[in-house]
């Protein structure tokens, strides 16, 4: 059997159990809440539209938990996101091919080369000049819509091009293209930081940047590596957001996906202190945020106060994930077990 209390310490066991929760909750509401039917070849249901609409907010996430493990933070992952949109969008509309897959391409890949760049100009910013990171990408943050709403001249941008939409609304096998990409990138990320040994450099430049350089690890490149993969994720995900309404809007594509990102990465046990991080938590904390995205108004509660019950759910899982607390609980079960065995407290 296993350890209960080894698996209670666990940084996974309690995002898992919230997740668990929400789920049983919107049983409760919606019987038929996990219901999955198909029709015309595409799966449809509750579940399939929350994996859907949680792969953006699962591939910025992705590209968080690295750059946090550095004891950094991008802020500037949803300007990325509407930047790229805004440029793939526009490079589409302007072409003589619009619907030609081969004009969708080009603008995909120019998009995801522009976020790149960007994601270079944040690493340089923290690793070469040594800004804060919360300072440095926050100059992207508040420039970046500017950025977006310059590529648009303002306006929302809408497209006609069947191979751009399939990134955010298409299906393959009957499953989400959106969901395989996002799968796809978590599976790659996953092979790369825990079967070779960029994990464990990222972790160490976490737990103690100096001490890292002094064993000989390239400490700057590899802050300088996870905010490009992070703006790279971040580029992808605003290609989803905009192929999902074939339209780039500057202002509110990608809007306070940074700070959905972040909470996932926190419910999911990574800490902001840098160092050791969980990709697997981060997936579930992605889930979570989307869940409680779709179980808020279908409980009749306005949209409007969605941030507040994140708020208050990641409060309540980071309490439950704090080792003081899990301390003082521990000490509270001993207590009376020592004093029916008779054994002084």
């Amino acid at each position: 059997m296993p350890d209960v209390r080894a698996l209670l310490r666990s940084s996974l066991v309690w995002p898992v159990v919230a997740l668990l929760a929400l789920v049983a909750l919107n049983v409760v509401v919606n019987p038929g809440f996990l219901s999955v039917r198909l029709q015309d070849g595409r799966l449809y249901g509750s579940v399939i539209d929350i994996l859907r609409n949680g792969a953006p907010v699962l591939l910025v996430a992705l590209g968080m938990t690295l750059v946090i493990a550095t004891r950094g933070i991008d802020l500037s992952v949803g300007a990325i996101a509407a930047i790229s949109g805004a440029v793939a969008c526009v490079q589409i509309a302007g072409s003589n091919q619009e619907s030609a897959a081969g004009t969708a391409i080009v603008a995909m890949t120019t998009a995801l080369a522009v976020a790149v760049l960007l994601g270079l100009w944040n690493g340089f910013l923290v690793s070469v000049l040594g800004i804060q990171p919360i300072i440095a990408t926050l100059v992207l943050m508040t420039a970046g819509r500017g950025l977006a709403m310059l590529v648009t001249d303002g306006q929302i941008t809408t497209v006609t091009n069947p191979t751009f939409k399939l990134i955010g609304a298409g299906f393959f096998l009957a499953v989400p293209v959106a969901v395989l990409v996002a799968l796809v990138v978590f599976g790659a990320t996953a092979l790369l930081t825990r079967r070779t040994a960029l994990g464990m450099l990222i972790e160490a430049v976490g737990i103690n940047p100096e001490a890292s350089r002094l064993a000989g690890v390239r400490s700057r490149t590899i802050i300088w590596t996870v905010y490009v993969f992070a703006a790279f994720c971040a580029g992808v995900a605003g290609l989803m957001i905009a192929s999902n309404t074939s339209a780039a809007d500057a202002n509110n594509a990608g809007l306070w996906i940074e700070l959905d990102a972040i909470l996932a990465v926190v419910i999911g046990g990574t800490s902001l202190a840098g160092g050791r991080f969980s990709l697997a938590g981060t997936f579930v904390g992605a889930l979570f945020i989307q869940t409680l995205a779709t179980t808020i108004p279908s409980i009749g509660i306005p949209a409007e106060t969605n941030y507040l019950f994140k708020a208050v759910a990641v409060i309540a899982v980071c309490l439950l994930q704090s080792p003081q607390v899990r301390s003082t609980l521990a000490a509270r079960r001993t207590t009376p077990s020592r004093a029916k065995a008779g054994v002084p407290a």
